[in-house]
């Protein structure tokens, strides 16, 4: 009985991310390629919004902006050993911009944030290299990611989840690239940065 529920959860959740992705405009070569390999993801697998699928999963992560546009809210993370947007698994949750809202809470305790765009503001495969969590060892997979968002004041009270992270912090949007550590990582954040500033930055 168990089983059906959750076959019945993830089949109606895909056909609502499908659509999703489909209507989503990538921003670049890498979101074109990217698209297509999820669409194949949900088509091929029946079980994407759950990490039991050892292959890739989905996640969804906020990309978190101070009023001004300067900083970027990021978290130390203890497995990455790297500075990085906040997010997470979305565990049968089909609506990413929920787990995007409820992983920015828990990561950061910060309550107050305006949504800036209720649609994916970013998509990317990410590669995640084997690793211990809880002591138990996770084999490399990928992650198929959205990214939403957010704005926050910079003045606000933040504390980090400790179980995950060293450090929750304000970081000046021209330092990103000292402060993380992964090389992919550096450019899905160039990547962000250059459609904010042509989307909220320009002048039209």
């Amino acid at each position: 009985m168990l089983d059906k529920l959750f076959s019945y959860i993830i089949t109606s959740g895909d056909i609502m991310i499908k659509e999703m992705i489909e209507n989503y405009e990538p921003f670049n070569v890498q979101e074109e390629n990217d698209k297509l390999v999820m669409l194949k993801y949900l088509n091929t697998f029946d079980d994407c919004l759950r990490r039991e699928n050892v292959f890739g999963h989905f996640t969804s992560s906020a990309f978190i902006v101070n009023q001004d546009f300067t900083k970027v809210l990021m978290a130390y993370h203890n497995i990455y050993k790297s500075y990085s947007f906040l997010g997470g698994h979305v565990d049968l949750d089909s609506n990413f911009l929920n787990v995007a809202i409820r992983e920015t809470k828990e990561e950061s305790s910060l309550e107050n944030f305006q949504i800036l765009d209720k649609n994916i503001f970013s998509l990317e495969i990410l590669a995640v290299s084997s690793h211990f969590k809880n002591q138990k060892f996770v084999s490399s997979h990928s992650h198929l990611n959205v990214t939403y968002l957010f704005q926050a004041n910079d003045k606000d009270f933040i504390k980090n989840k400790e179980d995950e992270n060293s450090s929750v912090s304000w970081i000046n949007i021209s330092d990103i690239s000292k402060v993380v550590n992964e090389k992919d990582m550096k450019v899905i954040y160039q990547k962000i940065i250059a459609k904010i500033k042509l989307k909220y930055l320009t002048n039209n």
